[in-house]
């Protein structure tokens, strides 16, 4: 706590007192969006968040939660749970995803890490599997990732390598797999000039095999396990180039969507299998695809299909895909190294924190908020609480969650007078929306309403103050769109549900009896995100934030 040497002293706002209770609530999964029917926020009814927006316009405000303003590539990556909390507790903006990606492999880091040398104990006997999409299309994976991947291996020691790869055409013009099967191809033909036994060994559309997502259908994942570990698939080829060539010929064929396949030798036996011994990497880096084939990899009582075989294999990520269930367990990339968090300031600087979350998002209120960093700056200044989550059911089944108990447990420490700061996060509009369940969402935000109410109410009582925000965006919108914004429909005529994070703004708002006179937003950073928020919770603490953090949302007028 307080490292040694350096300065851990904030100096004090000149016009805002110190001392004031702040009840920090993270709505999660709240985003901004146009009011319709498929906006369940929009149609819930939320009278507290209605009266923050409508009540004070100089107090209320969006703030980006997307791309660049939370460390990930492009504008068209969504914000998630794990970087969202990083950035609001961090208050500087961490490469994360892809830019941590091309950093480990640029310095050659990758290859020195844990996880590589976990996975390189099977080079001098076994294979190396490597599994993720051929795409360049940034998204969840790059091809030059992969070649760098490949290259490093070969000169790390890797004697046999298998490449089983997933056709994209989704973030890319469909048809472009031919092409960089082409240049992948080219390059395992180098490494086997160079004496390594490189081959594709499988292959298939990313929305057919491997690639799906919130566990919406493991039949998706099966055909990949089949193909990719027990070298069974209904298309049998030479090569991938023939293999997508000839598969794309079929009518109606396209990349995203393609069977699965095996690449097999002149006695018609497949090149790739995944047996005991071998290595396997799963070389995307964006989390939600990956999340499903990991836990096929990794658990050991698995139920979702039947693995027929499941072979004893060194299994790591490119990164860990999910930051509450630990998965995996072993991954080549480290999260990033962030330091000087504000939690750590705040705590040095005397301010007593109280964190509480249920089960599914207590790490976010905690660990990521705190930099990727368990337990507590220091325990006699801090408490947290976690509140087990339902559990062996689906989320829309109690689609109220854990709110009221969250939201009491909050209120409580604020009455208690023991804490300066009560931080929360409340799980619903994320945890249920990803369910898809429009009906179950829109009780869920009206739940997640109620619960800001308990402690918008409790800091009323003290004198204190409120900042409420979110993380990223789910709920607003659960339907998908075509690009003028119109609902997809499928085959008969269904919307087609959006379970995923959006790209939307999420609100901010700030009040309390405790604000003093002449706090608004300032109208000069209209690109502000979730980096912005520690310095301006510092400040509402009555401290100036340190000169590297995003600059703070708010500003003093004079009255």
């Amino acid at each position: 706590m307080g490292g040694s040497g350096f300065d851990w002293k904030l100096p004090d706002h000149p016009k805002l007192p110190k001392g004031k209770v702040i009840g920090l609530i993270v709505l999660d999964g709240w985003g901004e969006a146009n009011a319709d029917q498929y906006n369940c926020i929009h149609v819930a009814e939320t009278p507290v968040m209605d009266s923050l927006k409508k009540g004070a316009p100089e107090r209320w405000r969006l703030v980006r939660a997307h791309g660049t303003a939370v460390g990930l590539p492009t504008e068209d990556d969504m914000g998630n749970s794990e970087v969202g909390h990083n950035a609001l507790g961090a208050g500087r903006i961490f490469a994360q995803g892809a830019k941590l990606v091309d950093a480990a492999l640029a310095s050659g880091k990758i290859f020195e890490g844990e996880g590589f040398k976990y996975v390189k104990e099977s080079f001098a006997t076994n294979t190396l599997h490597l599994i993720g999409l051929m795409s360049d299309g940034g998204v969840h994976s790059r091809l030059d990732q992969l070649l760098l991947l490949l290259k490093g291996a070969s000169e790390h020691g890797a004697k046999k390598i298998r490449v089983h790869v997933l056709t994209d055409g989704r973030d890319v013009l469909d048809g472009s797999s031919v092409g960089f099967a082409e240049i992948l191809e080219n390059d395992l033909a180098k490494l086997r000039e160079k004496g390594v036994d490189a081959q594709v060994a499988s292959g298939g559309g990313r929305m057919y095999v491997t690639m799906d997502r919130y566990e919406n259908d493991w039949s998706v994942v099966k055909r990949g396990w089949d193909a990719q570990v027990l070298g069974e698939a209904p298309y049998k080829f030479k090569n991938a180039v023939e293999a997508i060539k000839t598969l794309r010929a079929e009518p109606n064929a396209n990349d995203q969507y393609l069977p699965p396949f095996v690449i097999v030798d002149d006695s018609g036996k497949p090149v790739g299998p995944i047996v005991d011994g071998d290595a396997v990497v799963t070389f995307n880096f964006r989390a939600d695809r990956m999340v499903m084939i990991a836990k096929a990899l990794e658990y050991a009582d698995f139920d979702k299909f039947d693995r027929v075989r499941v072979p004893k294999i060194r299994y790591a990520g490119m990164l860990q895909y999910d930051g509450e269930l630990k998965l995996p367990s072993r991954y080549l990339v480290e999260p990033p190294e962030i330091d000087r968090t504000s939690g750590e300031y705040l705590t040095y600087n005397g301010v007593r924190t109280f964190a509480c979350s249920e089960t599914v998002k207590f790490g976010h209120v905690t660990f990521f908020w705190n930099g990727n960093r368990s337990g507590y700056f220091n325990d006699k200044m801090e408490e947290y609480v976690e509140i087990p989550s339902d559990s062996g059911i689906t989320f829309n089944v109690q689609p109220k969650m854990k709110a009221v108990e969250i939201a009491e447990k909050a209120r409580d420490a604020i009455l208690s007078g023991k804490f300066e700061q009560v931080r929360v996060n409340l799980p619903n509009g994320d945890m249920v929306g990803h369910t898809g369940d429009i009906e179950a969402t829109i009780v869920a935000c009206k739940a997640a309403d109620e619960a800001v109410k308990i402690i918008l109410d409790a800091i009323e009582r003290v004198g204190g103050i409120y900042v409420v925000t979110a993380d990223h965006g789910n709920a607003e919108d659960m339907v998908k769109r075509n690009k003028t914004g119109q609902p997809l429909l499928d085959k008969s005529g269904n919307i087609q549900i959006l379970t995923s994070h959006t790209l939307q703004p999420v609100p901010i708002a700030i009040g309390g009896p405790g604000l003093a006179p002449g706090v608004r937003f300032r109208k000069d950073l209209p690109s502000g995100g979730l980096a912005n928020v520690a310095a301006t919770v510092m400040n509402l603490h009555g401290f100036q934030a340190p000169s590297d953090y995003e600059p703070s949302l708010i500003e003093v007028a004079d009255n």
